[in-house]
């Protein structure tokens, strides 16, 4: 037996998923998930992290990379008391 779904049931499900995952709301929160939150407002405020089964975890950081090349030389130097002495004489 095959079920047909409606294309614009499929369209409309998929929007109205697309907009939930941009706009978080105060049900996702994971203070409120687990009745930590006192915040009276039913909107997300400044202290909103999503929600995860694992718990809560941190927001995702850049990694750093170190460059396999190093320079040998500075790109600018002092002269030499050598160079020095040769620009003033």
């Amino acid at each position: 037996m095959i079920h047909v779904v409606a294309a614009s049931t499929w369209k409309g499900s998929s929007a109205v998923a697309r907009n939930a995952a941009r706009t978080p709301s105060c049900e996702d929160c994971f203070f409120r998930r687990n009745l930590l939150c006192a915040l009276p407002e039913p909107a997300p405020c400044a202290t909103f992290r999503p929600y995860h089964p694992d718990g809560l975890r941190p927001p995702q950081q850049l990694r750093f990379v170190f460059r396999a090349d190093r320079r040998t030389r500075a790109a600018w130097a002092f002269p030499t008391a050598q160079e020095q002495a040769a620009l003033h004489a």
